[in-house]
Parts: structure tokens; sequence; C-alpha cells
């Protein structure tokens, strides 16, 4: 992994934008390597990272799967394939970070695979299993008013009146690779699927990783995930007017569900 990929990643990521701060250490580590994916293996090695059936994790070559399918192929070897892309490069930061929650999805994602195959239709555990991977936010706080304004869309509560909890009573840890990637160049619409977790802000990351992973079970859904507009997050833009959150585009409000006794127009 040389040229480049690497070269744009060691100029272009911001390791202080608030959104790396859970991966930054092990970024700026990695991206300094001639051999990103060679450093990558070594740090996970040293780290002791292993699958969900304690195989070493590696970072090989992109193709190193072959005609296996990608979480099939992880769990049975503990070989991530990895492309040299900045995709790939944040899941391998994740996977550094958060080794239990990502060895735990896996292994969803590899049972599920076994149980029914690779379809048209993942099922609720798989599509959620992705969108935790790719897209995630791990909501670190014990306010159950943060998450319950989070749940109505109620964002001016949620980042207006609740403003001054932000960072002291709750913590945005960034989790998904794909939205660690689109944080590269942030743009106000990017949308995460929030994940609650009931723990103090300022518990450390590998009680995050560990509380995470024991919660995922094979009746993981997508409804367990909240829309969260990250850039209206205080201090994660320039978002202190009130005006910022008036953006319908964004801040989207709920969508109303039909309460059992509902009329609901037919065709």
């Amino acid at each position: 992994m040389v040229g480049g990929e690497l070269e744009r990643r060691r100029t272009a990521v911001d390791w202080t934008a608030p959104w790396f701060d859970a991966v930054a250490a092990h970024g700026r580590e990695a991206s300094n390597a001639a051999d990103v994916r060679a450093a990558l293996t070594a740090m996970a090695e040293r780290l002791g990272i292993r699958n969900a059936t304690g195989r070493p994790i590696r970072f090989a070559a992109a193709g190193a799967a072959g005609e296996t399918a990608y979480e099939t192929h992880i769990a049975r070897t503990g070989e991530v394939p990895t492309r040299d892309n900045a995709h790939d490069f944040f899941n391998a930061l994740v996977w550094l970070t958060f080794p239990r929650t990502k060895a735990r999805l896996n292994a969803l994602q590899a049972q599920a695979i076994a149980a029914t195959g690779i379809g048209a239709q993942r099922g609720p555990v798989r599509d959620a299993a992705t969108l935790i991977d790719e897209n995630a936010v791990l909501l670190v706080t014990r306010r159950a008013d943060i998450v319950d304004a989070l749940k109505r869309h109620d964002w001016h509560a949620l980042f207006v009146g609740c403003r001054g909890a932000w960072g002291a009573e709750v913590r945005p840890v960034v989790f998904g690779h794909a939205l660690l990637e689109k944080l590269s160049a942030p743009y106000k619409a990017i949308t995460a699927h929030a994940l609650p977790v009931p723990l103090a802000a300022e518990a450390s990351l590998a009680e995050v990783d560990a509380r995470v992973a024991a919660a995922l079970d094979p009746a993981l859904t997508p409804r367990q995930l909240l829309p969260l507009p990250v850039l209206g997050i205080p201090g994660w833009a320039d978002n202190d007017d009130q005006a910022f959150y008036d953006d319908p585009a964004v801040f989207r409000p709920a969508r109303r569900r039909h309460a059992p006794n509902d009329q609901v127009p037919r065709g």
C-alpha cells in the first residue's frame, strides 16, 4: 500500500478533527509507514487483536478471500482483505481501536451467511451489522433525555437545549469506517446511525468496546439505530447559531408512526 492513495491520506486527513479522536493515534502511526498493510498487521499483533474464534487479525491483500464471502473469510482465517484505499484503511483502524465489537459483528455476519447464504436480501441481523460497521456513531451517555430527544428528532432540544451536556455527559464516538471516510471531507448532510451506549461519557474506549460487543446479539435489527446528523454535534461544525438547525433537508422531523387504530388510506 504505497503511492498516491497513501500520500493523499498523509496530507488530507486532519487527525485533530473531533470525529477522528478514537482512531487518530493509530491513524498517524500507520499512515506514516512505507508499507501500510504490514504496519497495520504489526500493530494488530502488538495489541493481540483476534477474531471471535481466536485467530490473529492480519490485513491481507485485497484478493485474499478469493471466491469466499468477505465476512466468512475473516471468521475462518483472521485475514481482513484490505484494498489500497481510504475506506479499507479506516476499517483497519476501527479493528485496532474496537477489536471486540468488530469481532462480534464479523461473527454475526458469518453466522448469518452460514445459515442463509448470500442472497438479494441480507435480513435484519446482517442489515443492522452492516449499518453499524459502516456508519455508526456510538453515543456514550447515561442521559436518557438525550436519547429520547434523538428518538423524537427534537434537534433543538438535543443540540441547543442540551448543548452543555455534549462532551461532559454525552460522548459521540465515530465507529463506522465509511463514516470516517466521509468525514475526511465533511459536509452538513452527513447522517450517522447512532447506537446509544449506556455508560458515563468518560468511559474508556476499551470499556465502550466491551459494552457494545456484549450487547450485539442475533436479535439485532436496524430499529435499534437512530439517525444523527453528525455536524449538528456542538463543536463539530460552525453551529453556534441556532439557525444552523433550521434546515429541514438535514434536520428532518420524525416520521409519524401509525397507531394500531389509525385509519390508513388504501390505494
